[in-house]
């Protein structure tokens, strides 16, 4: 390495201890454990794509070299084997000033302006998935009946909890239902759309108002808006942007848009071949081809530096967003049952593989869920949890 160059180590580094068994043979024929455990070290850090192993050295040598300063090689390598600490620097765990580090560089100084928790990051990180299915993870495929769960698991958790006897409960005042009792006695997730049926081009614009639009914009300070909106939101900062792909809206081509939310107003990315759109949607829900169906679907993606800006390092900011995520949800809920139509949203997606088709760098944008609405089914093909059948008759026909 030349003399001039300059590293420190990457902004967020979690080191986790992983235990490793192997059998021992040894052991086994001398009356001792068949198993031998051994450690291994993971480091996890957000600015990259993967988890990194290291060995014991490298590990000492993170551990003499903080984040912020930049440190010559030289200096450094006085301490510590020059091998180490070219190996750290091929693995991205430290940064170099050179040309041939500027892409891990970029991707670390990303991490570093966005004022990440660095316990949230490694979460967010590393929980993203890319090209992954839920049928093909056996905890939660949908095709386990509850009997095989139970029997493996045994039975779940009270469906209520009570902390005092019955007659040391004090009955509340019912009132007398509503329209919003009707609309919250209809709400449940779609899992049959009508593959045929277009959505309506102004009831499509009619939810994404309700739901996603800015009803009013204030400047607080040269540079500083807070928006209306109909959800609640950490600081009323709203980090939350709707990327859609569009599969049948009429007087849309299939694609994937944006939505601007103070001119209500969509922004066409990239267009895509019916086929093309199809197979988009089964990547985004990680092939729950039940909700692929749907004629539109939402990312729900946390722009982080506009909640990290005010709320910097901040151990409840990352949360603050989720609950956000939620609030949006079930107004969509609402939204599309108020009109008549099926909604969904599942956490269950591929994010990485949202990431990359509409160009987000994940350390600063990031998607948290994907929604999505349409025209229910005629006929259940799939089974949806209905239990007051509000919207399915006992023979599984719409209502």
């Amino acid at each position: 390495m030349p003399d001039t160059l300059l590293i420190r180590r990457c902004a967020i580094l979690v080191i986790e201890p992983r235990e490793r068994l192997e059998l021992d043979l040894a052991g086994l024929f001398g009356g001792a454990q068949a198993l031998k455990a051994s450690c291994r070290w993971i480091a996890l850090a957000p600015h990259l794509d993967a988890e990194i192993e290291i060995d014991a050295d490298e590990l000492a040598a993170l551990g003499r070299i903080g984040e912020t300063p930049w440190h010559p090689f030289a200096q450094l390598a006085r301490d510590t084997a020059p091998a180490v600490l070219d190996r750290l620097l091929a693995k991205g765990l430290l940064v170099g000033d050179a040309p041939e580090h500027a892409a891990t560089r970029a991707r670390d100084e990303n991490v570093r302006a966005c004022y990440w928790r660095p316990l949230s990051a490694v979460a967010h990180a590393f929980s993203r998935w890319s090209d992954a299915g839920v049928g093909d993870d056996v905890r939660i495929t949908p095709h386990r009946e509850i009997g095989d769960l139970i029997r493996e698991y045994g039975s779940p958790p009270p469906h209520v909890v009570e902390r005092v006897a019955a007659e040391q409960r004090i009955s509340l005042h019912a009132s007398a239902s509503s329209a919003l009792d009707a609309l919250f006695r209809r709400r449940a997730t779609c899992r049959n759309f009508d593959t045929q049926a277009p959505l309506g081009f102004a009831v499509f614009g009619d939810v994404l108002k309700r739901v996603f639009a800015s009803h009013a914009a204030t400047e607080l300070a040269p540079g500083a808006v807070a928006l209306k909106k109909s959800n609640p939101s950490g600081g009323s900062l709203h980090p939350l942007d709707a990327y859609l792909l569009v599969r049948r809206v009429e007087r849309l081509d299939a694609g994937l848009y944006h939505y601007h939310a103070v001119e209500h107003a969509l922004e066409p990315l990239q267009t895509l071949a019916s086929a093309e759109a199809e197979a988009c949607a089964m990547r985004f829900v990680a092939k729950q081809d039940f909700f692929a169906d749907a004629p539109v679907h939402i990312a729900l993606v946390a722009r982080f530096r506009r909640t990290f800006w005010k709320y910097r390092n901040h151990p409840k900011a990352y949360r603050a967003i989720v609950l956000e995520a939620g609030h949006v949800s079930q107004n969509l809920y609402l939204a599309a049952t108020e009109l008549g139509l099926g909604a969904y949203v599942t956490a269950a997606i591929n994010e990485i593989d949202i990431e990359n088709a509409f160009a987000l760098d994940a350390t600063q944008d990031s998607p948290l869920a994907v929604c999505g609405f349409g025209v229910r089914a005629a006929v259940r093909r799939t089974v949806e949890l209905d239990p007051l059948g509000a919207v399915w008759d006992q023979e599984g026909v719409r209502r």
